[in-house]
Order: C-alpha cells, then sequence, then structure tokens
C-alpha cells in the first residue's frame, strides 16, 4: 500500500510539493500539489511521454507554445519531445497526478533557466 504517509516526498519550485507513489524504470506516478502562483520551468522529455489528471483545481499547460486550460477530472497527455510546462494561476491549490512511460529520471531537459 501507498499513500501520501508512506510514499517519497520533495519540494520543488516555490513551495511545490510532490509524492512518488511509484518509481519504476518503465513506471513513473506522482501526486503533486501546488500552490496559486506557481508554475514549473519550460523543459521537454526525449523518452517519456506523461499523462496529467486534475484532482483539484484548475491547470493552465502551456504546450509547444499552445495554452490549454484543464480544469478538475480532466487529463491530458504530453508526447516525448514536446516543450511544455504546468501553471498555476488560480487562486486555490491545484492537485494533481502524473504518470510518466518510462520514468522521467535523467530525461529532463529544461528550456527556461526563470
Amino acid at each position: 500500500m501507498i499513500n501520501k504517509t508512506t510514499a517519497i516526498h520533495y519540494k520543488w519550485g516555490k513551495n511545490c510539493d510532490t509524492w512518488n507513489l511509484v518509481d519504476k524504470e518503465n513506471l513513473s506516478i506522482k501526486l503533486e500539489k501546488m500552490p496559486p502562483g506557481t508554475k514549473e520551468k519550460l523543459h521537454f522529455h526525449k523518452k517519456a511521454q506523461q499523462f496529467f489528471f486534475i484532482l483539484k483545481g484548475e491547470a493552465v499547460f502551456y504546450i509547444a507554445e499552445k495554452q490549454e486550460i484543464l480544469k478538475e477530472k480532466g487529463g491530458i497527455l504530453i508526447e516525448p519531445g514536446t516543450e511544455h510546462f504546468i501553471a498555476n494561476e488560480s487562486e486555490k491549490e491545484l492537485e494533481f497526478l502524473v504518470v510518466s512511460q518510462p520514468t522521467t529520471a535523467e530525461d529532463r531537459t529544461n528550456i527556461d533557466s526563470d
């Protein structure tokens, strides 16, 4: 069994949280939480495809220079090699699952240095 209490946890960005629910070479599943006004850096993955599923709040995805808004219970697939980042531009906390196949460990290229 795995949950927020037993999963490996780490902080990133400006007080964002990640819990590693599954961390294998061929599959990664993370639960993530982003406070209002936070965002990830623009990046891409050479090998991994990623599926994001919004559990709580509203996410803004910037994908290949386009903007997509994703609300609760909505999902989006990001193909390998696609430049993207997620942002919480709302006033409420954002919580989501991100499923990566294979893992994104050592498969991330940052584009934005901010």
